[in-house]
């Protein structure tokens, strides 16, 4: 399932030539991500409150089609591709009107006492209800 985040760029998104600085595309795929959760009323902050499980960022991947410029009004495509107990990996589109801007991944693995965790089976089966049923 892709779910949908509207962003508009700020100056303080642009560089010295006038387009977005190519790690703020990273900031938009978190962007994405968290609102990814959010529509389907699970977050971060309960994953981390609730179980102590951190979920950080081990690789990523941008490649940049277009430049987006200051006022741009972008898409952030978000969809989870894999989920398994021990890690989660999202692709993202992003767009302007109808053309495909940049495009990625993001994979992270689960964390607790700074070790990779695997989740809980309810936890899990939660997490991945969630996803299944928006699709």
């Amino acid at each position: 399932m892709k779910l949908k985040t509207e962003y508009r760029v700020i100056y303080g998104d642009t560089d010295q030539m006038g387009v977005v600085y190519n790690a703020n595309y990273l900031k938009m795929f978190e962007r994405g991500r968290n609102e990814f959760f959010r529509q389907l009323n699970f977050s971060y902050r309960k994953l981390e409150k609730n179980h102590d499980i951190l979920l950080p960022v081990v690789e990523s991947y941008c490649k940049y089609l277009k430049g987006a410029r200051y006022d741009d009004l972008l898409e952030i495509i978000t969809e989870v591709v894999s989920l398994n107990p021990v890690k989660i990996k999202f692709e993202y589109e992003i767009r302007r009107e109808s053309e495909i801007v940049a495009e990625g991944y993001t994979l992270h693995v689960f964390m607790k006492n700074n070790k990779i965790h695997r989740l809980d089976k309810d936890v899990y089966n939660n997490l991945k209800n969630l996803i299944s049923n928006q699709k």
